[in-house]
């Protein structure tokens, strides 16, 4: 997926100028830095100044300390994602619209069942698309559409290079996506993006609603399945036969 920023390092300092800036990012960010100094100072960078009016805006921020987690990341690494990401959940919801209010996410899903598939379909990829048009007729779309009796603050942005670990703890980075969520949905978002396959030991940290994290789990293979289709915006940057196997992972999880 294309960038929407650019990221310049300096005397302790990331200024983040955006190149994209059509949903808020910026400001959405801004919000959240702010709020995160508030509430959960250290889990984040701490903000230092904002453009957010400029053309084109930038937010500029602390450099925090750490490397990005590892597609297999240690028993400690994995607890310390887990403290931060509960951390994350215990700043309180505040009242800006662009952050905190809610909606499903169904949207995600739905465009891989309405957009043709491009060429001759492989016959996985074929049965995974049958399934997912089915999957609509069943209960998971009502289950995601009712709002979460806990709201949380969400990351929405589960990237493991956006997760820093120092030896100790991990830190958060890039909240232009953060708003309103639910830690199921959170924790989905974690266990089907494509940089996170081997967070499974994740899941185990949390007690959360089993129906409705397989429900959002699908909804989220389905979205990576539309994106990695030929033409996508993740297609070019994974290897050939991703798609494919991203299919296998939509039907196992449909059929589970």
């Amino acid at each position: 997926m294309a960038s929407t920023h650019v990221l310049r390092v300096a005397d302790g300092l990331v200024t983040k100028r955006y190149t994209d800036w059509r949903r808020g990012e910026h400001r959405r960010e801004w919000a959240v830095l702010c709020r995160l100094r508030r509430h959960a100072a250290g889990l984040a960078p701490e903000p230092v100044r904002a453009t957010l009016d400029a053309v084109p805006p930038t937010v500029t921020m602390t450099l925090v300390p750490g490397r990005p987690l590892t597609d297999r990341p240690g028993r400690a690494e994995v607890i310390g994602l887990a403290t931060a990401l509960r951390t994350l959940w215990s700043v309180p919801l505040g009242g800006e619209p662009s952050v905190d209010d809610w909606a499903d996410d169904l949207g995600f899903a739905r465009p891989l069942v309405e957009t043709a598939w491009p060429g001759e379909v492989p016959d996985e990829i074929a049965r995974a698309l049958a399934a997912a048009t089915a999957w609509w007729r069943g209960p998971d779309p009502a289950l995601l559409r009712q709002r979460p009796a806990h709201l949380v603050l969400g990351h929405r942005d589960p990237n493991l290079a956006n997760y820093l670990w120092d030896g100790y703890r991990v830190r958060i980075v890039d909240f232009e996506d953060a708003r309103a969520s639910d830690p199921v949905t959170e924790l989905a978002l974690l266990a089907e993006h494509l940089s996170a396959r081997h967070l499974e030991g994740l899941l185990g940290q949390f007690d959360v609603d089993e129906h409705r994290l397989r429900a959002a789990r699908r909804l989220w293979s389905m979205f990576w399945l539309f994106l990695l289709r030929p033409g996508g915006p993740a297609a070019t940057r994974n290897p050939k036969d991703t798609a494919r196997l991203q299919a296998r992972r939509v039907l196992h999880l449909l059929n589970t």
